[in-house]
């Protein structure tokens, strides 16, 4: 396919106004490594915010939503919407506290948190773990989401696409590099809404044309049940066995992904208790209380609104494309593009998915090498800690270099696949150490090692031994590490009192602290756990009813679309009452 004059004229306004935005702001990431890599700590939560949603929207993420509606309906995105549980328990109970924290990354709080040496070993190891080595397995995962549409798009080669790709990530590091988090930060809003723009068009141009026409002719070209929003349940085998069907979720798996995934395991941008690039943003804002508007503004638009347009063009996909096998009905969204878009239209889309692109990467690199400089480079160069302008200068060689990486990891991601699922499942039990650090005194570094490394055990024996299936290799994992993490954690002794005490007078935690805070001889914060559960509680169905009201109203079910409203306004109801009388909102 090619581009008209018009395309191009619109992709080269965007990458030159993106190109711009980063030189504006680059004296202001210049300053110090707290300015490179939290933007002074002078975000508006709605900055903040915005940069957390564009940073999840990455070139694969339409495309993973379009196949996960053509082989299992809307219902089949409960796999990631059950992520709305922890994402608004880091709203109310974390948000918070990263901004008190003071720190540059989320794994700097290790060391502010435990003491001795194991607390300064797994600070180092997390940094080239999650900097290094997860880090580049997600770039090169989005990268090959990219060549995956160019390929589609522009009848590519891979090794055409990716180069072009690689192209991509150059101009990506190189205005990041300039500014920093303040320049990403506001790229990330520009972009944001210009790929939500690019989206919303195509899916009214695809469910409009002649071949669907509009949501009734939809409706009555694909099977009923792809519009479901609930999935059917079902324990038995013969229940199961309607997978290929429809949507028929199995009553272990929704247990696992509802009462245990969003706890239990580390997954990036959905980490129990904050962290990564979302903690990032948390501690770049000016307050607590942006912090906390721009957590829930995330969760808000990230579950809600930003997946109802793909949801269409995914619906639309199953009757346009019907002989994509079950492994490549993501590439009917890119299809969808090719065959709808006008002149013009085009060179938007195109520019959508660039900056859906653009603002993971930058993100990603700039989270990345701020573990590599902050907690690993620093700790190395203790004398160079001290000078902003030589770590500054290290922070923007550490982006080229963790590009360098990334592409070669992104031309053998084939081979990546298994041990990127491998990483995430194995993670599972993690998660309650994550949490409880912040509201249990008696958690300490070697809880986290126990956490961190032995989810690997019990995943393996599961999985290569006993060839356990999925979610009974999850609750087995989960169940081994809780016990393992415990039993270490009694067995060892506290942490050093003064770690504790700095930590109390720094971070004022609620929980269990009171033998810290009696040794601290102070009176402990006045708890509000009570408002903060009924909080998270009503967020969490108020979300939820926002997203099924909007979509059942996009798609004609008035009556249903009703109830969710009442549902969804009853919980704001008593959302803002909770807000209104608890002290520590």
């Amino acid at each position: 396919m090619t581009l008209s004059a018009l395309d191009i004229i619109i992709i080269v306004s965007f990458l030159f106004i993106t190109l711009y935005i980063s030189f504006l702001y680059k004296n202001e990431g210049s300053k110090d490594i707290a300015s490179f890599f939290l933007g002074s700590r002078n975000l508006s939560w709605w900055v903040a915010g915005t940069s957390m949603v564009a940073t999840t929207f990455a070139a694969d993420t339409p495309l993973l939503i379009a196949e996960i509606v053509a082989n299992h309906g809307i219902s089949g995105n409960w796999i990631w919407w059950n992520g709305l549980i922890g994402g608004m328990l880091s709203v109310f109970f974390f948000a918070k506290y990263w901004r008190r924290a003071g720190v540059i990354t989320d794994i700097e709080i290790i060391e502010k948190r435990y003491s001795g040496n194991a607390a300064r070993w797994l600070r180092g190891f997390k940094a080239i773990y999650l900097g290094i080595f997860l880090n580049s397995v997600v770039i090169a995962w989005v990268n090959v989401a990219m060549a995956s549409l160019l390929i589609v798009f522009f009848n590519l080669s891979y090794w055409e696409a990716l180069w072009a790709v690689g192209g991509l990530m150059l101009f990506v590091v190189i205005y990041s590099s300039l500014s920093g988090l303040l320049g990403v930060a506001i790229t990330d809003f520009f972009q944001f809404w210009i790929a939500m723009l690019g989206c919303v068009i195509l899916a009214v141009l695809v469910v409009q044309s002649e071949a669907i026409g509009g949501i009734a002719g939809l409706k009555s070209k694909i099977p009923a049940e792809s519009f479901s929003f609930l999935p059917a349940f079902s324990w038995s085998a013969e229940g199961l066995a309607q997978q290929g069907k429809t949507f028929v979720l199995g009553g272990a798996t929704f247990l696992a992904y509802v009462g245990f995934q969003w706890w239990a395991s580390w997954y990036p941008g959905m980490e129990p208790g904050g962290g990564g690039y979302v903690a990032q943003r948390m501690m770049s804002a000016k307050n607590e209380k942006h912090a906390l508007w721009a957590t829930l503004f995330f969760q808000i638009a990230h579950f809600a609104i930003r997946p109802l347009p793909w949801i269409v063009v995914g619906l639309c996909a199953i009757y346009l494309y019907p002989d994509l096998s079950a492994q490549d009905k993501k590439l009917g969204y890119v299809m969808a593009m090719r065959d709808f878009l006008p002149d013009g239209l085009r060179g938007l889309l195109l520019v959508a998915f660039l900056a859906a692109y653009m603002s993971t990467i930058s993100t990603q690199i700039n989270w990345g090498t701020s573990y590599l400089v902050n907690d690993f480079y620093a700790l190395l160069n203790p004398e160079k800690a001290n000078n902003p302008t030589q770590m500054v200068m290290a922070s923007r060689w550490a982006n080229f270099i963790l590009m360098v990486v990334a592409f070669a990891v992104t031309t053998q991601i084939s081979t990546l696949e298994g041990a990127f699922q491998f990483m995430i499942e194995a993670g599972a039990g993690l998660g309650a150490v994550l949490i409880l650090r912040w509201y249990w005194w008696r958690i300490n570094a070697w809880s986290e090692i126990t956490a961190t490394i032995a989810p690997f055990i019990p995943y393996a024996f599961a999985k290569f031994y006993w060839q356990m299936p999925f979610p009974d290799s999850f609750f087995f994992t989960v169940a081994f590490t809780t016990v393992a993490w415990i039993l270490v954690t009694l067995l060892t002794p506290p942490d050093d009192m003064t770690k504790l005490k700095q930590f109390c007078e720094n971070i004022r935690p609620q929980g269990y602290w009171q033998p810290i805070y009696k040794a601290l001889q102070i009176d402990p914060p006045k708890s509000s756990i009570r408002y903060l559960l009924v909080l998270w509680l009503s967020g969490v169905v108020y979300i939820y009813a926002l997203l099924f009201s909007l979509g059942e109203l996009l798609f004609m079910e008035y009556q249903k679309a009703g109830i969710w409203a009442i549902i969804g306004i009853v919980s704001f109801v008593l959302y803002k009452y909770t807000e209104q009388n608890s002290k520590e909102i």
